[in-house]
Order: C-alpha cells, then sequence, then structure tokens
C-alpha cells in the first residue's frame, strides 16, 4: 500500500471512529480474540493453589509452553485473517482500497470509547464518590474501594494515557509498518496481555506462567509505540501556554524519562508520565509508584483536560502521517 494510502486510511479509520464509536459486539474483531483468548485461558493456565507458579522447571514449564503456543495460534489466525481481507481488497481501484482499508482498521482502534469511558468516570463523581468508583472498575483491574476522588480521577488520567497507546496509537503504528495483519495482531497481542498477563491468581487460576509469554510479547510491540505515545503528548503540552489555574513547565525528555522508570512496567510508564507531567498533577498507584510527586492530586476538570490532552496528540498523530505520506509521494515522484 502506498504512503499516501496508508494516510488515508489511517484518517478515514479515525473519522469513522469519532462519528460512530464502536461496531456490535457479535462483529467486533477484539471480542472475538478475547473469546478465543478466554476459551484458550481455561486450558492452560492451571487452577489457583495447584502450585505451578512456585513448583519446579516442569511446573513452570507446562504452562509457559501452553501459553506461548496458544498466543502464536491465535496471532497466526488473526494476522492470516487480516492478510487475506487486506489481498482481496488490493485489486480494487486505488482510493477505493484506501478506503477500504481505512474500515477494516477502525475495529482496531478505539479512542471515542475511551475518551467517553474517561469523561463518564468523572460525571459519576459529580453525582458521589461511590459512582465514580463503580464506573472507574469498568476501566482498570485494580482495587477501587478505598479510592478517595483524587484517587479515582488519577487512575482515570492513568488509564486514558496508558490505553492512548493500547487502543490508538500502537495500532496506527503497526498498520503503518506493517498494513492491517500488523494492527491486527498487536491487538490481539494486547488482549491477551489484558486477560492473561498477571503475576499469580485472577478469575480462580494461576497466571504467572501461563501468561508470561503473552505479557513479554506485549511489551515488545509496545516498546516503540508507547514512547511514541509520550512525544505526542509531550509536543502538543510544550506547545500551548500553561493553564492559569495549575502553572505548568513543560518538562524536558530527560525528565519524562526519569519519571516513566518508575513504574514496574515497561512502556506504561511513558505516556502516564507524559500525561502527569503535562497536566501538572501528580499519578500513582498506591504502595507502587508515584509520577511528579512533587504535584497536587488531580481536582475537578483535570480529567477533562487529560481527554482534551489525548484529542490533541491522535490529531498530531494524524497529522504527522499525513505529512510523511506527503514527503515519501513526493520522493517516489522524483527523478
Amino acid at each position: 500500500m502506498a504512503a499516501w494510502q496508508t494516510a488515508l486510511a489511517i484518517g478515514i479509520a479515525l473519522v469513522v471512529d469519532r462519528a460512530l464509536g464502536e461496531p456490535p459486539a457479535r462483529w467486533h474483531p477484539v471480542v472475538g480474540m478475547g473469546r478465543y483468548l478466554g476459551a484458550a485461558g481455561r486450558r492452560i493456565a492451571p487452577v489457583a493453589g495447584g502450585g505451578a507458579g512456585v513448583g519446579g522447571a516442569a511446573a513452570r514449564g507446562r504452562p509457559f509452553a501452553l501459553g506461548a503456543v496458544a498466543w502464536c495460534l491465535g496471532a497466526a489466525g488473526v494476522g492470516a485473517v487480516a492478510f487475506g481481507l487486506e489481498a482481496a481488497i488490493a485489486s480494487a481501484p486505488l482510493w477505493l482500497a484506501a478506503v477500504l482499508a481505512g474500515l477494516l482498521l477502525k475495529p482496531l482502534l478505539a479512542w471515542r470509547m475511551l475518551r467517553d469511558e474517561v469523561l463518564a468516570v468523572e460525571a459519576a463523581l459529580d453525582e458521589s464518590l461511590d459512582a465514580g468508583r463503580a464506573r472507574l472498575a469498568r476501566l482498570v483491574s485494580r482495587d477501587v474501594a478505598s479510592l478517595d476522588a483524587a484517587g479515582v480521577r488519577e487512575s482515570a488520567i492513568e488509564s486514558l494515557a496508558e490505553n492512548l497507546n493500547d487502543s490508538v496509537v500502537a495500532p496506527v503504528f503497526w498498520f503503518a509498518i506493517l498494513g492491517l495483519p500488523g494492527a491486527a495482531v498487536y491487538r490481539f497481542a494486547n488482549t491477551a496481555d489484558a486477560m492473561w498477563g498477571y503475576l499469580g491468581e485472577r478469575g480462580g487460576r494461576d497466571w504467572t506462567w501461563a501468561g508470561k509469554w503473552a505479557a513479554r510479547a506485549d511489551d515488545a510491540l509496545s516498546w516503540v509505540p508507547a514512547r511514541l505515545t509520550a512525544l505526542l503528548l509531550h509536543a502538543q503540552f510544550a506547545r500551548r501556554p500553561p493553564d492559569a489555574s495549575r502553572p505548568r513547565v513543560p518538562s524536558p525528555l530527560a525528565t519524562l524519562r526519569r519519571e516513566a522508570v518508575l513504574t514496574p512496567s515497561p512502556n506504561g510508564g511513558w505516556p502516564m508520565a507524559a500525561m502527569a507531567l503535562g497536566l501538572g498533577v501528580r499519578l500513582g498507584k498506591p504502595g507502587v509508584y508515584v509520577l511528579n510527586a512533587s504535584a497536587p492530586a488531580p481536582g475537578a476538570g483535570d480529567v477533562r483536560r487529560a481527554a482534551r490532552a489525548g484529542g490533541r496528540a491522535v490529531a498530531l498523530m494524524a497529522a504527522g502521517a499525513a505529512a510523511v505520506a506527503l514527503v515519501a509521494t513526493w520522493l517516489a515522484g522524483r527523478p
């Protein structure tokens, strides 16, 4: 696919996402990936308490091997379907192929849903703290019962920043590199990590070794996009004046890196740190990490500010893709 087709497909996918949101669950490819992962997970992860996480090499090796094989089979299947769809539209006129590619890319990214879900947390907080906690529980896997209003907002902003990479930037990145199969395999990897990538027990099963391959695969595929997401956030914060109610000095990249490595995740800390520094707020997970520790906790309005920042980062990403396409087309036309 030519560079201009790729850029056009990305633009179409984002426009359709903004206008229509998510397709029905029965047609949604990510929902289908989840069904496969759920069924396979019941066969690869041992029942919690069986000793697979602490036993010898054999006890650890079997769930790890099963998890790796199940992941590879699923990724191969997803990639093959995406490759077949891409091949099927290749014979169409160039402009139509780009439009169809954009429509096929759309279900593999989800900015509107992410933004709406995060803003719904703030709206629920306006009703009551319990309503805010309940709405947040739909977004995060951590225990929300003990969070105060600031903690709810911290978690919502963190979820938006991290999923800006997982649900938007990374699928677009892999689409630009490897086409529809790249985006589809990435979304499979990210969904597998969300469902399998746990240390210890979840849902009555021990994922310590069964989910290790999925977690490491997602780490590898998200490494570059996560840093790109941080740069997109950093760039759009740096070119805007600070909020009068929350003075902010755009942080240099060295500060961004220092904050990003404070989180256990090799990737998630990058967009979260960029968001914390750009908004001028503290973000963290109790007992695990704190980002931008000297800043105040998020207050009323900061979740909405984060959503606007994410939207600008998405727009900047689309503009960058268009610019790259223009340069590539110009270079291709030179003698």
